[in-house]
């Protein structure tokens, strides 16, 4: 998930903007941390019990053609609920992070020329397409975000977890033959026959 596929109806709490006009020609580095309401209102939008911590390191080269790689990671703790048992359970986040942030009106330039160079040499790592530069700006807190929710495990499991299907004592009436039995069956019927007259 990145900047461009999350919902923007949900404003992003954890925001740290850089403006691209304002970094150096040596680079720029940025340490990061979520306060307190930043992580309530994440952990509220991941789904997750909370977000004890959360925090990130960047640095920011700029590029000759107004690009600015952004390379860094990003790493929480955050609580979840383990799918087995329904413990609460603590999960470390740590993902590294290494994108390519260009102007907007020249995303779909740099990526045709990505997808041209990863067409020439076959069996090469294909980088990833690059972020927009919105009006000049880099939000490092909404690229953490992003890289955060994609770090958590959808299926938190503690390591000793085990599932035990649940035990249920089986009911020897209870088997498909079992309704026969209440059926009464005359071993000798009558078959139509009269009765004797004295």
């Amino acid at each position: 998930m990145t900047a461009r596929d999350r919902p923007d109806p949900i404003a992003n709490p954890w925001s740290a903007r850089v403006v691209v006009a304002q970094i150096p020609e040596a680079g720029l580095h940025r340490d990061i941390e979520a306060d307190e309401a930043a992580r309530m209102a994440l952990a509220k939008i991941a789904g997750l019990r909370d977000i004890e911590s959360a925090r990130a390191s960047f640095d920011l080269t700029p590029g000759r053609d107004d690009s600015v790689q952004v390379r860094g990671r990003v790493s929480a703790r955050v609580g979840q609920t383990c799918v087995v048992s329904l413990d609460p359970i603590e999960n470390d986040i740590a993902e590294d992070v290494d994108l390519l942030f260009v102007p907007e009106d020249s995303v779909q330039a740099f990526a045709a020329a990505i997808d041209d160079d990863a067409g020439d040499e076959e069996g090469r790592d294909i980088p990833d397409a690059p972020e927009p530069i919105v009006n000049g700006v880099i939000d490092l807190g909404r690229l953490a975000t992003d890289v955060l929710f994609l770090g958590i495990d959808p299926y938190p499991r503690k390591p000793d977890a085990v599932f035990v299907p649940p035990s249920t004592a089986v009911d020897p009436e209870d088997h498909p033959f079992a309704a026969l039995k209440a059926l009464k069956i005359d071993p000798n019927p009558s078959r139509g026959k009269k009765p004797k007259r004295d």
